[in-house]
């Protein structure tokens, strides 16, 4: 129950809809989930959630994880995912979402950063034992106290976890629910390398509100998400906006197109959420006028300075909305004009919808005086980027800190039109698809690997940067950065290209 707290959390929006209908389909696993994880897709109404849900609360509490601590969880864009988030807000925990590229190393920094006391798991991903980097990297975090994992064949020491587990919850043991507390963990790349940035429920409401007004979508929709869920904005744009939709949510494994075509098809669904430059790229084939019940599409920048020169929108029958993400900072969203067009982004506050002069505020983009793109507003983790405190001066007042985050975006303002212009990314910081990842890293790498080896970053229309790597003997660098527990993207930076050997 809410105690002076007129805002609901994310599982008190989820009993609402459970409320008004139990018996609607509310999560559809990925169709070639078999494939990705060895676990059968599965299908789940409302009350089958609900029960599900609880199960896992119990587990968690049963675990003696105390309210407010952190559960770091690294799983695919299954089911699971969704009912484990849920889980733990229903058991009073804090989730620290961790992205399915990230192995020992960067699991060990995240974990230590946020004090996790517990990891959950997916058995295998795509051929990758993630139960064993996650038992890996609980030997090395002091704070961890309990693995538990979904799937077979779990490694020794890993508990098991199970959807279909008849597990009933203690009501007295929950927590009361907050809004204002926190919910989520994310973590952001910056020149000095991670910051790890929470997030209450309010904050991720107002997030999926700015997108979910601006876009337009129906109340009751069939989404279809093909985004990882490792961030904030993976997380918000497809579980928040199910959330708020009220309707159902079906859940892509990123990427095969007939796969994500058959299933927009064969379950409904009217929205698609993906990366923008993918939606374009299947607009422009003609691929999405393949399935016409599909009205909306939710496109996500990654690099947000490409959206003012990327491509018209070529299709008259769905309505093309392009979210622009700053990092783990905040995002706003801006639906395409009728011949196509990225929409103009004036600075100052936007609103949901912005045709509607009593809306809310759903932010406000500023320009700040270092010729950078800041944002304020409800959705935005302010404190997580204040720099360090300054000293006072001579009349002991230190010196305010500003009210916005600036996302190091360089921006400027148009004088002929008012607009502002989103002209490069942040210094320091690579961004390979929806991974960033600090720039000093790369030079760190190559040291690691002797003086003949070389790890840079190439500019990418598509991912904003792709990763390239020469050594001597390049099997023994991928050999190397995989025993020093580093992502998919370094060690295969390093892969054998044609005529090579």
């Amino acid at each position: 129950m809410l105690q002076n707290n007129p805002s609901p959390t994310l599982d008190e929006l989820f009993d609402r809809i459970l409320a008004r209908q139990p018996d609607r389909p509310a999560l559809i696993d990925p169709p070639d989930k078999l494939r990705v994880t060895g676990q059968s897709p599965q299908s789940l109404t409302f009350a089958q959630a609900d029960r599900a849900v609880s199960a896992l609360a119990a587990h968690f509490i049963d675990a003696g994880l105390p309210v407010n601590s952190v559960i770091a969880v690294q799983l695919p864009n299954t089911i699971e995912l969704v009912l484990t988030v849920l889980a733990a807000y229903r058991a009073g925990l804090i989730v620290a979402l961790l992205p399915q590229l990230w192995r020992q190393a960067e699991l060990t920094v995240a974990i230590n950063r946020t004090g996790a006391r517990a990891i959950v798991a997916m058995g295998n991903i795509d051929g990758v034992d993630h139960a064993d980097l996650a038992m890996n990297a609980a030997a090395e975090v002091f704070s961890v106290r309990h693995v538990c994992g979904f799937g077979s064949n779990l490694p020794e020491g890993m508990v098991p976890l199970d959807i279909a587990a008849d597990r009933k919850i203690d009501t007295t043991r929950l927590a009361v629910q907050d809004s204002r507390r926190a919910a989520l963990v994310t973590f952001e790349a910056s020149g000095s390398g991670f910051l790890a940035v929470p997030r209450t429920h309010v904050n991720l409401i107002a997030a999926g509100l700015a997108v979910f007004l601006e876009s337009e979508l129906p109340q009751s929709t069939t989404i279809l998400s093909a985004l990882a869920p490792s961030s904030f904005a993976g997380l918000t744009s497809s579980f928040v906006m199910w959330l708020l939709s009220g309707g159902t949510l079906a859940m892509h494994h990123p990427f095969d197109e007939n796969v994500l075509l058959r299933q927009i098809e064969t379950e409904r669904c009217d929205t698609l959420i993906a990366p923008a430059p993918l939606a374009l790229r299947m607009a422009e084939a003609g691929a999405l006028s393949s399935v016409p019940g599909l009205r909306h599409v939710v496109g996500l920048w990654r690099v947000p300075e490409q959206v003012g020169s990327s491509a018209l929108w070529p299709d008259n029958e769905r309505q093309m909305t392009d979210v622009y993400l700053f990092g783990e900072a905040g995002l706003f969203a801006a639906r395409r004009a009728e011949d196509g067009s990225p929409a103009p982004i004036m600075p100052g506050p936007y609103r949901s919808p912005p045709q509607v002069p009593i809306s809310s505020t759903a932010g406000e983009i500023v320009l700040t005086p270092n010729g950078t793109l800041g944002l304020r507003g409800p959705m935005v983790p302010i404190a997580a980027y204040a720099a360090p405190a300054q000293p006072s001066d001579a009349f002991g007042t230190p010196p305010p800190q500003p009210d916005y985050v600036d996302t190091g975006y360089a921006a400027r303002i148009d004088r002929a039109t008012g607009t502002i212009a989103i002209t490069a990314p942040p210094a320091g910081v690579m961004a390979v698809g929806g991974y960033r990842f600090p720039e000093q890293d790369l030079q760190e790498w190559a040291r690691r690997l002797g003086p003949n080896a070389m790890l840079t970053a190439l500019p990418d229309r598509l991912s904003g940067h792709r990763l390239a790597g020469r050594a001597s003997d390049n099997a023994r660098a991928r050999e190397a950065l995989t025993e020093l527990g580093l992502n998919p993207l370094m060690v295969e930076a390093f892969r054998d290209r044609p005529g090579t050997g």
